[in-house]
Order: C-alpha cells, then structure tokens, then sequence
C-alpha cells in the first residue's frame, strides 16, 4: 500500500462478535501518488479467530471507489 499511497489509515467504526466470528466496519482514508486523488470507501473486515489467532481474514470494499481514485 505504501508504494500507491499516502497516508493509507483504516479507521474502525464498530465491531460485532459472534462466537468466532468478528466483523469491523470501517473505513479507509489515503491519497493516490500518482493521480492525487483521495479515497474514503467503507469497508467491512470478517475475522474468523479460533484459540486466539486470527485463522481466516475476508475484506470487502467497493474496489470500483478505490480504481477510480487510481486512475486519472
């Protein structure tokens, strides 16, 4: 992300568990290097954490807000 972005932040909204199930709304901030342009897309992290660990991560996020700021 480094490499593409600026000042790339996930920011946690809520969080709602169901035995090991985990989900996070947030969002996400940055600024494209190339074109400038700013992203604020939501996103919702589904963590399954069995024991402890995290052992399966899914991430949703309108990829069509994120290429639009990719592209000029």
């Amino acid at each position: 992300l480094g490499k593409d972005w600026d000042d790339w932040t996930a920011h946690d909204d809520t969080y709602v568990t169901d035995g090991e199930n985990v989900v996070v709304l947030a969002r996400y901030t940055a600024t494209n290097k190339t074109t400038h342009k700013p992203i604020h897309v939501r996103v919702a992290h589904h963590f399954i954490v069995r024991g402890g660990l995290i052992v399966r991560f899914e991430q949703f996020v309108d990829t069509a807000l994120v290429r639009d700021a990719m592209t000029a």
